[in-house]
């Protein structure tokens, strides 16, 4: 029989779901808040909660102090790249983990999830010597043309012979970091779909590929968006590679861009508010627009009878 929950466990339910959104919004709500006061009323006593004389100059001082528009285009490119490239060979390493017979299966799930505990902090140094000795005409032609096509967007003034201030310094270790919680993430969606549908599809002419990214993965699209919203976000908001990796100025991404605006006897509260809420916005409606394209894809296709 079902059990019935009384009132004061419902109650429960309903207070304890909103302190939890409560604790996941108030840190916005503030900095957002904080973002439209001026020094004075951040530093008035009694604390105002709300802005007396909202103001918007603290966004405008934002892109007048430091180019942060070039900082969002830097994290955009880098983390939509990452996301791509990451959603792909995760794709193809999921689908041959979770709907292929392959010897030592469990043990290459095993060794992805080593892998995956590794910090980024680890690979600092020896990333940097790598990339720091690695010249661009040694990389495949494909991985060449993808970097000249990257250094378009960059001035001539930090082209380098290393991968050293290039997108690609970031967006290479970026794949690497992301690609063992995505793979995870497929092969258990991938697993999840009857192989009717693939058999359907071999029978139609499909080979494995193209089963796989006609079939497979629009079935799979909560697993597909979960791999890429991750990928994106921790890409968006990695920095300590960002830091060491990319140091000049036209090359900084948007988490490393919002800690040059502390002065050294200053701390501009309110102008880093707004770098962080501008750098925030683009990820929260990310994540609002396709919160709508998972809850779809959980009642998507199927197999009747």
């Amino acid at each position: 029989m079902r059990r019935r929950h009384g009132p004061f466990a419902r109650v429960a339910v309903v207070v304890g779901t909103a302190l939890l959104v409560l604790n996941g919004t108030f840190p916005l709500v503030w900095m957002m808040l904080t973002s439209l006061k001026d020094e004075n009323e951040l530093i008035r006593i009694p604390i105002t909660y709300l802005p007396v004389e909202p103001t918007l100059k603290n966004y405008v001082q934002v892109f007048q102090q430091l180019p942060f528009d070039r900082f969002m285009l830097n994290s955009a490119i880098v983390a939509v790249t990452s996301t791509v490239v990451c959603v792909l060979i995760a794709a193809l390493a999921g689908y041959a983990l979770g709907r292929l017979n392959m010897p030592y299966r469990r043990a290459l799930l095993t060794l992805i999830v080593t892998t995956s505990m590794f910090p980024a902090l680890v690979l600092l140094v020896p990333l940097y010597r790598m990339f720091l000795g690695m010249d661009v005409p040694l990389l495949s032609p494909l991985v060449a043309a993808l970097h000249d096509l990257g250094m378009r967007f960059m001035p001539t003034e930090v082209r380098t012979p290393n991968l050293l201030n290039t997108y690609w310094a970031l967006i290479i270790p970026y794949v690497a970091l992301s690609l063992p919680i995505a793979t995870l993430i497929l092969t258990s969606f991938f697993q999840l779909i009857p192989r009717d549908l693939e058999s359907a599809a071999l029978v139609d002419g499909c080979t494995r590929v193209q089963a796989l990214f006609r079939v497979i993965a629009p079935v799979s699209a909560p697993g597909v968006v979960t791999a890429a919203i991750i990928i994106f976000v921790n890409s968006w908001n990695e920095f300590v590679l960002a830091m060491n990796f990319n140091t000049t100025m036209s090359m900084r991404t948007v988490p490393v861009g919002i800690t040059m605006y502390q002065g050294e006897f200053a701390f501009p509260w309110a102008t880093i508010s707004a770098a962080i809420t501008v750098g925030v916005l683009p990820l929260v409606a990310l994540i609002l627009v396709f919160q709508q394209k998972i809850i779809a894809g959980l009642t998507a296709g199927g197999v009747k009878g």
